[in-house]
């Protein structure tokens, strides 16, 4: 059972899959969880900035969308561990494109476009042409 999604069709398949990945921390989340399962604070830990009270929130609307598994464990002390589910890392693996362009066009690329000239958002440069 998935969660309640905004009224009227999807535009397209990116549409409908930005409905199910949107928000601050859920990409961080599946991201993460992609690496191993984790527990509640062990996620906490992982993602610094995430409050708890987001943070469980969002991993309730990733349980709902069949995204992400909640295993409660019967033991002394109690303890959840949040994991993929396949339909969850389906969806990180096709992400992975996504976060190589990131990757080799945002956080390695800012290197190649001061290097061919070009001109990147928080670079230092003059208004005047010849001024430094």
């Amino acid at each position: 059972m998935g969660t309640v999604r905004r009224p009227g069709a999807y535009v397209c398949g990116v549409d409908a899959a930005m409905d199910v990945i949107g928000g601050k921390w859920k990409v961080l989340i599946l991201w993460a969880l992609g690496q191993r399962p984790f527990r509640f604070g062990e996620l906490r830990r992982e993602l610094p900035g995430v409050t708890e009270k987001v943070l469980a929130a969002q991993l309730r609307e990733l349980e709902a969308d069949g995204i992400v598994h909640r295993e409660e464990f019967d033991e002394v002390p109690p303890h959840v561990e949040y994991r993929l589910t396949p339909r969850g890392v389906a969806l990180n693996d096709a992400l992975g494109p996504l976060g190589a362009w990131g990757k080799a066009h945002v956080i390695e690329g800012r290197g190649a476009s001061a290097a061919a000239g070009q001109v990147g958002e928080d670079d230092d440069v003059a208004l005047v042409t010849g001024a430094a």
